[in-house]
């Protein structure tokens, strides 16, 4: 009998969220529409610039997102990961455990540090672009794993951005050794084109001998193929994983269960802030698979969740709003 439903590992970080104008961006020197990571000094000056500016705080780190949706919907998730002793560390245990989402920080002394933050620009265009400082989280490792924990989930979900840094890599890929020992199901996202880009031996080597499900966008499952067509990616995937999600955008998705393709298409809408789409995707889907969905059900749930996120700001929905999703 297992005790949680999904056993995630991931980067801490509080998400700190601006509306900003694409010149404004441009006369900061940030890249549009992609992840960078920034040095602490970086991101101070950035913080310093935009404390006069409304901002929106949430416990991130992508697969946080993944693992409180999970959490929001009903069920029950664990979230390993690292902050410091800091008010932003404090906040991100309180945060999640809000959320209903247990944690390594309950059992274990928080580090002295800087936690690590996220800052998120959304502009009128709705997209997201995000200047990561890592903070303690960049040291993440295997002393956050709780392995008992890991043993008793159906579930372990990496998430691509640990990948980058040494520790974060080691401990992902003890993980997978204690789930598949454990006989636990084994899921990771690629997480962002620019991991694929510069880290794709150190994925391959967290992916090891294969994986049950890899969670990919259209550009990440792209790159990770080496080719410019969706049947090579498929093709390439298979390889990787027995079952797999690409995400598409406003195309829908498409879900290889291990026999065939299924296609999920898009739910229209106008979205406002694509931040965390992926994310709640990722947790609608193992939401509705550690919960008696087929693989076709499953995808409908979270083309149905990640189409409600972008039409608000955030990575995240109210407890209520994903509960609503289950509905009709």
């Amino acid at each position: 009998m297992s005790n949680y439903h999904v056993y995630g590992i991931g980067n801490a970080l509080v998400d700190m969220e601006y509306e900003i104008s694409p010149e404004r961006m441009a006369q900061m020197q940030i890249e549009k529409g992609v992840m960078t990571l920034i040095e602490e000094d970086r991101h101070h000056s950035l913080l310093e610039q935009f404390s006069d500016r409304p901002c929106k705080k949430s416990c991130g780190g992508s697969a946080a997102n993944t693992i409180i949706a999970v959490s929001q919907f009903g069920g029950k998730g664990f979230y390993s990961c690292k902050v410091a002793h800091d008010e932003t560390g404090t906040f991100y245990l309180e945060d999640l455990l809000r959320n209903g989402v247990e944690t390594n920080l309950q059992h274990q002394t928080r580090p002295e540090g800087v936690t690590g933050k996220c800052l998120v620009f959304v502009t009128p265009d709705a997209d997201r672009t995000m200047n990561t400082y890592l903070g303690i989280t960049g040291s993440f490792g295997t002393t956050e794993l709780v392995p008992e924990a890991i043993a008793s989930s159906e579930y372990l979900y990496i998430e691509g951005y640990l990948v980058s840094s040494p520790t974060g890599q080691t401990a992902a890929i003890q993980a997978r050794e204690i789930a598949s020992q454990a006989g636990v199901k084994t899921a990771l996202s690629l997480s962002d084109i620019n991991m694929v880009k510069f880290f794709k031996s150190g994925l391959l080597d967290m992916i090891g001998p294969g994986l049950d499900f890899i969670f990919a966008n259209e550009s990440e499952a792209l790159t990770m193929a080496e080719t410019d067509t969706i049947d090579g990616a498929v093709t390439h995937l298979k390889t990787l994983a027995k079952r797999f999600a690409i995400t598409l955008g406003a195309k829908g998705s498409i879900i290889f269960d291990g026999e065939k393709l299924i296609e999920i298409p898009a739910i229209s809408v106008q979205a406002i802030d694509t931040v965390g789409a992926g994310d709640m995707y990722a947790g609608a889907f193992l939401y509705g698979i550690t919960h008696g969905m087929s693989d076709a059900e499953a995808g409908q749930l979270a083309a149905k969740a990640a189409a409600r996120i972008v039409t608000t700001y955030g990575p995240r929905l109210s407890k209520e709003e994903t509960r609503s999703l289950l509905e009709g």
